[in-house]
């Protein structure tokens, strides 16, 4: 092979005139007309007053921005992180909230059986080991596996968010609104209120 084409297989040379560093990546400024640049070669030197780079030089200085971010990068970085994070966390209640409401829409039909079977309870129909006391306490016991809450006890305060008061009757009893009797049980399932509970109120006498 001749000499002329081992030059030709030779490093590729680059002559960036932005006169990047390659230790540190930053760009030589150019100095005043007359004064000699820091770093550039002296008048005697060859090759047109240009810094001669090679493409490791150039990487190892984008290397070294890479390596070396700015505050504004890693601000913009941590902002990046907590937006993701609060997408996640809306994002896992919104899925929470979705699967309640469609178990709810699906135990909400059983609820008139539910009422069935408390009608049954208080005239003694689910006393002893009956077929229909087992069914009773399975089918109840599969809707609490659901998530299926009973609320609204006699004695209880009257909580107009929870009850739905059908009847008041004055009390010397009583010193607040209190549920005297259970008409129709209300029901929760997770977060979501399904029924609120029909009761009875005594009421203090005035």
């Amino acid at each position: 092979m001749t000499d002329e084409q081992n030059q030709n297989h030779e490093e590729p040379v680059i002559r960036d005139k932005r006169r990047i560093d390659p230790e540190t990546g930053a760009v030589r400024q150019p100095a005043a007309e007359g004064a000699p640049e820091e770093g550039a070669p002296e008048a005697s030197d060859s090759f047109d007053d240009e810094a001669e780079l090679t493409v490791d030089d150039i990487l190892n200085a984008a290397n070294a921005e890479v390596q070396d971010p700015s505050d504004e990068h890693l601000a913009d970085l941590k902002r990046v992180t907590a937006e993701y994070a609060n997408y996640r966390k809306r994002t896992e209640a919104n899925r929470e909230f979705e699967r309640e409401r469609a178990v709810g829409q699906a135990v909400a039909v059983l609820l008139p059986v539910l009422d069935d079977l408390d009608r049954a309870e208080k005239h003694g129909d689910l006393e002893g080991d009956s077929a229909f006391a087992t069914i009773a306490a399975k089918l109840r016991g599969s809707v609490e596996k659901l998530g299926l809450a009973a609320f609204g006890e006699v004695g209880e305060p009257f909580d107009p968010n929870r009850h739905e008061a059908i009847f008041q009757q004055p009390s010397d009893e009583v010193e607040v609104d209190t549920v005297a009797d259970v008409v129709e049980t209300g029901y929760t399932l997770g977060g979501v209120q399904l029924r609120a509970a029909k009761v009875v109120v005594k009421t203090p006498a005035a």
